[in-house]
């Protein structure tokens, strides 16, 4: 962006990304912008619009990261309309995609990364054997790492092509369900102490997770069916002590899942969910657990 005078003689500003920079009267640039410019009119149009740029880059990052955690198909032409737009982009690029066919099916050996989204030439990848080539598609699938084979080998292989991806998706940690598990509740996350339950529920907040009833929710999607992972934080004072409780998945009217149905996606996410808050707790020295 250009520089641009403001109404406080002889100085410039312009917008770097979303960082707000500043040149006196003899070109040289400040490294901040001085304190009597704080309610300059240009000043402050930029800084409004560095929060607009900062906060539309968030949102889409987060719809980007609700695709993946959801497996939703995305439209092709939706893709393109975005791509334009340097924040839409920058969630997207690098991102494994696979083709969806007409009966919702995802072509996993088409899969590759996304490098490119035209509405006349579709989405361009780069494919697992290193080739650029087209999708000829009107849908893809951003896959959950959890449904991807050989991820470890991925992993690499996007390691040899410098891929950076700003939404968590190769390299987000999975979680898979036991071969052999029973019940409704699983306790690996249970008994974690916060000192206060504000603790507790703040994390939950700062991690882009809802709280209701005490309990920690994840809205899930499989296979077309919506979910909800529940995790239980406590439902007493938000000063008292907390003590966490056990993960369970529900489905869209409350029933709570037999653990060996629930699906891959679901299974990840909400354990996910369970060990970020769950490293919160307060961890007591061995030494001290003694006394």
């Amino acid at each position: 962006m250009g520089w641009i005078e403001t109404e406080s003689g002889g100085y410039t500003v312009a917008l770097d990304g979303t960082a707000v920079l500043c040149r006196n009267a003899a070109g040289r640039q400040l490294k901040q912008v001085p304190p009597k410019l704080r309610d300059d009119a240009v000043v402050v149009r930029l800084r409004q619009l560095s929060e607009w740029l900062d906060r539309h880059e968030r949102e889409c990052a987060e719809q980007v990261d609700a695709w993946l955690v959801r497996s939703l198909p995305v439209p092709v032409a939706l893709l393109a309309r975005v791509w334009p737009d340097a924040a839409w982009q920058s969630a997207l690029r690098d991102l494994v995609v696979a083709p969806l066919g007409a009966d919702g099916t995802a072509g996993m050996e088409s899969a590759g990364f996304l490098r490119d989204a035209d509405a006349d030439r579709g989405v361009g990848i780069v494919d697992l054997d290193g080739d650029s080539v087209r999708l000829a598609c009107e849908s893809v699938l951003i896959p959950h790492p959890v449904l991807l084979e050989d991820l470890d080998d991925l992993r690499e292989f996007a390691v040899e092509l410098g891929v950076e991806q700003r939404v968590q998706q190769l390299f987000r940690e999975v979680w898979r369900r036991p071969a052999e598990v029973t019940g409704h509740e699983w306790q690996a996350y249970a008994k974690g102490k916060f000192e206060q339950l504000r603790h507790a529920t703040a994390r939950a907040v700062a991690m882009g997770y809802r709280v209701r009833g005490g309990q920690a929710l994840c809205p899930l999607v499989e296979d077309g069916r919506s979910l909800e992972a529940a995790y239980w934080l406590g439902a007493d004072y938000p000063d008292a002590e907390a003590h966490t409780g056990a993960l369970e998945w529900r489905d869209q009217d409350g029933r709570r899942l037999p653990l060996a149905e629930v699906g891959p996606v679901a299974w990840s996410e909400g354990e996910r969910m369970a060990a970020l808050l769950y490293a919160g707790r307060v961890v007591v020295a061995e030494e001290e657990a003694l006394r």
